[in-house]
């Protein structure tokens, strides 16, 4: 043995030989009288209830039912599935996930380490809730904080975490349990779960970085194997892994039948190609007991009844807005008359339409924006523009999706966006235009790909950034193509406009926004007579009062906005009186 190579964990040799005898893993037999009996472990979203722990299927079952309300058991390594879900039929389901084991015995770290982020074990309450706040974004249980902090140095759990560099902000994390610890596994096994990480981080590769620091965690501690369960259509998950060397594992888990789980046991709904925006409406009305009809989930339409009201909504619009404040929104130029009669600050703008006072105005302001006057989700919008050829050729393509367009001056600063329902402010947020760093092994074009996949999870497909010439544009003022691969830690900014359908993301400043930014996007609301809207300002920080008006949506999205609660104040102008009755209960989780 050289002087660099490690010593095997003890055991190792056995194992392997015991592994190679067998032609397939088969499941850990329950009952063994080493093992602590009927082992459950409390893991903050659920409890994991290892049935390999218990003697009987009915014990099994009878644990499932002391199911605590909003929280979500999974009992794991069950022998005979068909016949727990056979006993209670009604109560309990097969889980559709698989589960995938990691050698633990014969896997080798990586050797190169990022350096944008870092993975350490969650060790303060800010971690908590920062950890909270990811999972909020992915729909996924919520843990109580001090849970978190009771059990942060506990040997049964091990969270850990992903650190930016040079942010400090938490952007994912993961949660393993030692079998060893939790029911003195024979086996010496160990399991992950809840891998997450931010949709709104623009690094790469920080999934694989958790599960490969978790591995080495328990692969120290002397763990034979590591498994995990993931839903059986979650590709890139499953891509993830297999490539980390996990293997296919005849390993099986049931659940109870709850709202959490919902969607893992009823099948195709009419709700399901509700996109993101029109699914979280829905969802906090059923939790309401308010009644939903989808008219057409393609589209995004559903009618909500209640109490003998019935309101035809399409996402954040419903028939409470009225068609003149709709037709307002629609165009930009009426907008920003409008607004501005208000007294609502708005950035100068090019009233003549031809080449030459263009470049006059470019040449007054030295940037400008232009943009359709009628379109949205950033169509046609190229900002920050201070050359006159490529003026005009962002004036050629946004002519192309309007012939009307709008050119403005450039305010250099911040977007953002504020939602405005029954004229207060819901949810103030940053939006950020999409962004890749650069790891040094990547190019461009895999870069962005690996950030798109995220946001598309994250969004319900919403939010993808466009291989298009605006991105190309971004890229080239940043002295780089396709196929470019930038330093490790470089930053660059892929697009211009922050909205999310190109690949934006937000950051909450809801209880930091300047008085004064409150009072623009009130007014401009008013100005426009429209109850639902979302106001988009520049600002040079949304705590100081210096901004300009860019636009107001009549359809906001009232996704994304965690964790500022936008659906419930939209059920609440809708449904006023259903506003004492309301139950709150998490989204389905995500499993990666």
């Amino acid at each position: 043995m050289t002087a660099k190579e490690k010593p095997r964990p003890r055991g190792a040799t056995d194992h392997r030989l015991k592994r190679m005898r067998e032609a397939n893993l088969r499941p850990q037999s329950a009952g063994s009288s080493q093992r602590t009996p009927q082992s459950i472990v409390d893991c903050g979203w659920g409890r994991l209830i290892f049935a390999n722990t218990f003697l009987d299927t009915e014990s099994i079952t009878a644990a499932l039912r002391r199911e605590r309300p909003d929280r979500r058991d999974i009992a794991f390594y069950v022998q005979e599935p068909q016949v727990a879900v056979a006993l209670a039929p009604q109560e309990l389901f097969l889980d559709p996930s698989l589960t995938y084991r990691l050698d633990l015995t014969s896997y080798r770290p990586a050797r190169r380490r990022k350096h944008a982020f870092f993975i350490r074990r969650l060790t303060t309450v800010s971690d908590a809730e920062s950890v909270n706040v990811i999972y909020s974004e992915l729909g996924m249980v919520q843990v109580p904080l001090d849970f978190f902090w009771e059990h942060r140095d506990a040997r049964k759990l091990t969270v850990l975490v992903a650190e930016d560099t040079e942010s400090g902000a938490i952007i994912g994390s993961v949660m393993g349990v030692d079998h060893t610890r939790a029911f003195n596994d024979p086996e010496r096994g160990s399991s992950l779960w809840c891998l997450a990480v931010s949709p709104k981080s623009p690094y790469a590769g920080i999934g694989e970085s958790l599960v490969r620091r978790l591995a080495e965690h328990f692969q120290a501690r002397e763990a034979a194997y590591m498994d995990l369960s993931v839903l059986h259509d979650n590709a890139p998950a499953i891509g993830l892994y297999e490539k980390l060397g996990f293997r296919r594992v005849p390993v099986f888990a049931v659940k109870r039948k709850n709202p959490i789980n919902e969607k893992l046991f009823v099948g195709q709904q009419p709700d399901a190609d509700l996109n993101p925006y029109a699914k979280i409406v829905v969802n906090e009305a059923r939790r309401r007991g308010i009644a939903v009809e989808i008219v057409d989930a393609e589209g995004g339409f559903f009618r909500l009844s209640h109490g003998g009201r019935s309101i035809l909504c399409r996402e954040a619009l419903s028939e409470l807005t009225t068609a003149v404040a709709m037709s307002i929104c629609d165009d930009k130029r009426v907008t920003r008359r409008v607004v501005e009669k208000a007294g609502v600050k708005v950035p100068a703008q090019l009233t003549d339409d031809n080449a030459n006072a263009r470049a006059e105005f470019l040449a007054a302001h030295g940037s400008v924006v232009v943009k359709p006057a009628r379109g949205e989700q950033g169509m046609g919008v190229a900002v920050g523009l201070t050359d006159a050829e490529e003026m005009e050729a962002a004036v050629e393509y946004a002519r192309s999706l309007c012939p009307d367009i709008v050119i403005e001056q450039c305010f250099e600063g911040s977007d953002l966006r504020l939602v405005v329902i029954d004229y207060k402010v819901v949810a103030a947020a940053i939006r950020k235009p999409a962004r890749i760093v650069g790891d040094g092994v990547r190019d461009v074009r895999k870069l962005i790909e690996v950030q798109s996949r995220r946001r598309s999870s994250a969004t319900g497909g919403e939010s993808t950034i466009p291989m298009d010439a605006e991105t190309e544009r971004c890229l080239a003022n940043a002295g780089l193509g396709w196929d470019d691969v930038p330093d490790q830690g470089r930053e660059i900014l892929v697009r211009k406009t922050a909205n999310l359908h190109t690949g934006g993301t937000i950051e909450d400043v809801t209880a930091e926004t300047h008085p004064a930014l409150i009072e623009a996007a009130v007014a401009a609301a008013r100005a426009i007579q429209i109850p639902v809207t979302g106001i988009d300002l520049m600002v040079r920080s949304p705590r100081e009062p210096d901004y300009v008006f860019i636009e107001a949506n009549e359809r906001p999205g009232l996704a994304n906005h965690e964790p500022q609660p936008t659906a419930e104040r939209y059920v609440d102008l809708m449904f006023p009186f259903s506003a004492a009755n309301k139950k709150r209960q998490p989204d389905d989780e995500t499993e990666e």
